[in-house]
């Protein structure tokens, strides 16, 4: 498993909209997944938010580490997963992360402007890919 920096094909799929997984850890240590939007920072980073009321936002305050699986959106043989620990979840003022994510997604800001939403950026510390991003 390579760890960073990321390939350049793996930076070109991570940095379109694709499907994506984020798996975190409940208080029990289960893993608990959730599909999720995610961008790719200019810096490797990957910028997540968060609605506040949700349990993963718990999940990451108490154990930070986190795996992200994205596939890529016309052929799901070609994924990549990256795991590393998330930076401390901060609101995101304004929505201005949550508006990012969902213009890059839809094309428009988000919605949904009445939940408290949060933001934090995984710090990737490895990753693999598979299909046209095997490493």
């Amino acid at each position: 498993m390579p760890r960073t920096p990321l390939t350049p094909a793996a930076r070109e799929l991570l940095a379109r909209p694709n499907p994506a997984v984020m798996a975190t850890l409940a208080a029990d240590g289960r893993p608990v997944s959730v599909a999720t939007w995610y961008l790719l920072e200019d810096d490797d980073r990957v910028l997540l938010n968060l609605d506040g009321t949700r349990a993963r936002l718990e999940h990451l305050r108490r154990d930070p580490r986190v795996s992200l699986t994205v596939l890529a959106g016309d052929d799901w043989y070609t994924h990549v997963s990256v795991q590393g620990r998330v930076t401390v979840p901060v609101p995101d003022e304004g929505l201005v992360d949550i508006d990012r994510l969902s213009t890059h997604y839809t094309g428009s800001p988000y919605p949904v402007r009445d939940s408290p939403r949060f933001s934090a950026h995984l710090v990737v510390e490895r990753w693999h890919g598979w299909g046209a991003t095997k490493a």
